[in-house]
């Protein structure tokens, strides 16, 4: 469950490792800093919103917000 940056960011981080890519490599495909990739996965809570999410779905993950208690 995503319930801060540093949660965020550590999804993103384990995605990312999964996928076997380094951040300068993500970074090259992405077209963002090897810093704003790293500022997210260490979770730091000023890292745009908008890139954060569009990093997200290049990962193949979905961002899905949901009320609490509802699947």
């Amino acid at each position: 469950m995503i319930t801060d940056a540093k949660s965020f960011g550590k999804a993103i981080r384990q995605r990312r490792k999964d996928l076997g890519y380094t951040q300068a490599f993500l970074a090259d495909f992405s077209g963002f800093s090897v810093s704003f990739i790293s500022d997210l996965e260490n979770g730091k809570s000023t890292a745009a919103l908008g890139k954060a999410i569009s990093l997200a779905n290049l990962l193949g993950l979905d961002c899905i917000l949901n009320p609490r208690g509802e699947a």
